[in-house]
C-alpha cells in the first residue's frame, strides 16, 4: 500500500479532455494523482502528458470500463489496496451514446456510465475518504440537466430515448446524487459538490446524433478548450474552505441554482434507493 505525505486524488475519465486537464491541475497543485481510464495506451499517454507538464508530479494509472459495474468494483478494490488514503475523488468520466444500447449489466448505457458507475465507486470508497478527512467528492454534472425528467423506476430503460435526453437525465442524476450524498455527510469530514464545466470543445458531443453531432463539431471551433473546462473541478478539489460548496451546484466557481427537478430531494432519495438496488449495495 502506497504511503506519501502528499494528498491523493483519483480522477476518472482522465485519459483525455476535461479529465486529463483536471489531473494536470491537481498534479500542479501538489497532489498525487491516480488517473482512471479504460484504454491502457491512451491512459499511459495521458499520464506522460501530465508528468511532462507538472514538475515532480507523482502520477499513477488505473484501468476500468465504467460500462461494467464489475470493473468499477475491481477498480475500487485496487484503489483501496494500493492507497492508504484518498483525499479527493473527481467523478469526471462521462459519455453521450450515439444510439440506444445497454451496459454489461443490461442497463441503459448512458445512465450506467454517467450515474450508476460513479454512484457505486463513490460509495465503495466512502469509508476511505472518511478516514482521510478532510476529503472531497467532486462530480462533473452539466447544464444539460435543465428540462430533463427522471423516473427512478425506469432508470434501466426510459420510456423515451434519444442521445441528448439520455445525457440530460444522467446529469440530473449527478446533481440529485450530490445533494443526497451531502445530506449523509459532514462537510468537515467529506465535502461534496458538483459542477457545470462550461460548454467545452471536447469529443463528448460527437455522438449526439447525426444533426446534433454535426452541429457540435462545427461549434467546437468557437468553444473554450478542456483546460478551461477543468477549472471548476480543480477549484472545488483545492479551495481552502469547501464547506460553503457542500451539496452545491457550481458554475464559474460560484454556487448556482440548478433546475427545479434537481432540487427535489424526495426524488433524490428515491433515486438513491433505486441506484443502490441496481448496483447491489
Amino acid at each position: 500500500m502506497a504511503t506519501s505525505a502528499a494528498k491523493l486524488a483519483v480522477v476518472t475519465g482522465a485519459n483525455a479532455g476535461i479529465g486529463l486537464h483536471t489531473a494536470l491541475g491537481l498534479a500542479r497543485a501538489g497532489m498525487r494523482v491516480v488517473m482512471v481510464g479504460r484504454d491502457p495506451e491512451r491512459l499511459e499517454a495521458a499520464r506522460g502528458f501530465v508528468a511532462e507538464r507538472a514538475a515532480g508530479a507523482e502520477t499513477d494509472t488505473a484501468l476500468a470500463d465504467f460500462s461494467s459495474l464489475d470493473e468499477v468494483r475491481k477498480l475500487a478494490a485496487e484503489l483501496l489496496a494500493r492507497h492508504e488514503r484518498i483525499d479527493v475523488l473527481v467523478n469526471n468520466a462521462g459519455m453521450i451514446a450515439s444510439q440506444a444500447g445497454f451496459s454489461a449489466d443490461a442497463y441503459e448505457i448512458t445512465m450506467a456510465v454517467n450515474h450508476l458507475a460513479p454512484f457505486l465507486l463513490t460509495n465503495l470508497l466512502l469509508d476511505r475518504l472518511r478516514q482521510s478527512a478532510p476529503a472531497r467528492v467532486v462530480t462533473v454534472a452539466s447544464q444539460a440537466h435543465r428540462g430533463a425528467r427522471l423516473d427512478p423506476t425506469m432508470l434501466t430503460w426510459p420510456a423515451v430515448w434519444n442521445p441528448l435526453s439520455a445525457y440530460g437525465r444522467s446529469k440530473l442524476a449527478n446533481i440529485l446524487f450530490t445533494r443526497a450524498l451531502a445530506r449523509r455527510l459532514d462537510p468537515a469530514v467529506v465535502a461534496v459538490s458538483c459542477l457545470h464545466p462550461g460548454v467545452i470543445a471536447t469529443q463528448i458531443g460527437n455522438n449526439a446524433g447525426i444533426i446534433a453531432g454535426l452541429g457540435w463539431r462545427l461549434a467546437k471551433m468557437f468553444l473554450s478548450g478542456p483546460e478551461k473546462g477543468a477549472e471548476n473541478s480543480v477549484f472545488l478539489a483545492t479551495v481552502t474552505n469547501p464547506t460553503p460548496f457542500h451539496g452545491a451546484y457550481v458554475i464559474d466557481k460560484r454556487i448556482a441554482e440548478p433546475d427545479t427537478a434537481a432540487r427535489d430531494d424526495s426524488l433524490g432519495e428515491a433515486l438513491w434507493q433505486e441506484s443502490a438496488r441496481l448496483v447491489g449495495l
